[in-house]
């Protein structure tokens, strides 16, 4: 077992808790399509890539002769 793997998502657990409790942090839901995250870890078609792809601020740019 790892216990200190554990251990630290506890740890990190209560402070996310202790922070929403304390109104220092408000957590908001995020539906399963809003999630930027699959970009970097999921099989994406090419619209829903380009969708997330604007999302994250990244955008295709040409650049002219050599920098």
């Amino acid at each position: 077992m790892n216990h200190g793997r554990t251990k630290h998502i506890k740890v990190k657990f209560h402070s996310i808790r202790e922070a929403v409790k304390d109104e220092e942090i408000q957590l908001k839901h995020c539906g399963s399509y809003a999630q930027l995250a699959d970009i970097f870890t999921k099989n994406l078609n090419k619209e829903r890539f380009f969708w997330l792809r604007k999302e994250i601020g990244v955008y295709k740019t040409k650049t002219k002769g050599l920098c």
